[in-house]
């Protein structure tokens, strides 16, 4: 069994229209939805002191999520605000990732030791991990990154020469001007782009051939995690085929599958 292992953020999104919080972030959505296509999943991250973090940690023991590697500080665990207006979700504001951010990771030697028994390492731009792609992108295995939708090119100049798929939320491009942006930010043989565009679908790149994905249309009961779990069936789907074409059309399946779901995977609990 394939193992892989998502780093950085974990946080809570409290739905403040119906008093809900549900376990979610990147990197852990990454590992949750791997665990669910099979994977043996690990997740190294920060977690605070407070009942977010206890709900997020005990929700990963539940799905035997590796937390062997995780570190606890007193402070807020990472919290999200949000609503949702006609199943999209509408970010209302956050903590800016709580201890996740005051406490930035350093890796150890146990850290590169569970790294490196991996097929694959996940982190993104709401990580904080920033500071890690340089070592974590030289450690022999393949590294992904999030770059989310509100990336500045300058991070990208910075962090993808260690990346070996790129992922970006290009809704505000057109398809040509997207493009010309995963192009112009392909950097060597081997890489792959990845630009998701809503319901316009998603546009990869490898550096010779564009590759064009409609995403499957369902009635959205919540839209939060699709972005994730489109890019968890695509990098697994992928580490399995090595063909893209494949790993875009099981990444498009996925992500609809999961819109039918309450917050990213579930797990909501009520709060006050």
């Amino acid at each position: 069994m394939v193992k892989v292992v998502g780093i950085g953020d974990n946080v809570v999104d409290k739905y403040v229209h119906i008093k809900t919080m549900y376990p979610g972030g990147n990197a852990v959505n990454f590992s949750v939805f791997a665990k669910l296509l099979g994977a043996n999943s690990a997740f190294i991250g920060t977690f605070g002191d407070d009942k977010e973090a206890q709900h997020v940690e005990s929700v990963l023991k539940k799905l035997e999520i590796d937390l062997s590697r995780c570190r606890h500080f007193s402070g807020e665990n990472g919290c999200a605000y949000v609503t949702l207006e006609e199943g999209d979700r509408v970010f209302l504001g956050s903590n800016d990732g709580g201890v996740t951010r005051e406490h930035l990771l350093e890796l150890t030697d146990e850290d590169i030791s569970l790294i490196q028994e991996c097929a694959l390492v996940h982190t993104g731009l709401y990580s904080h991990t920033g500071h890690l792609l340089e070592k974590l992108g030289s450690l022999g295995v393949p590294l992904s990154f999030d770059f989310s939708d509100d990336f500045q090119q300058q991070q990208v100049d910075q962090y993808i020469p260690f990346v070996h798929y790129a992922f970006f939320s290009c809704s505000h491009l057109s398809e040509n001007e997207t493009k010309e942006f995963l192009r112009n930010n392909h950097q060597r043989d081997g890489q792959i782009l990845l630009a998701t565009r809503g319901s316009e679908g998603a546009i990869a790149y490898d550096g010779t051939s564009y590759f064009h994905q409609l995403p499957e249309y369902v009635e959205a009961v919540d839209t939060m995690g699709a972005g994730d779990s489109f890019i968890t069936a695509f990098l697994l789907t992928y580490l399995k085929t090595n063909e893209i074409v494949t790993s875009m059309k099981e990444a498009a399946q996925f992500a609809a599958k999961s819109c039918l779901v309450e917050g990213s995977f579930g797990f909501g609990v009520t709060y006050e």
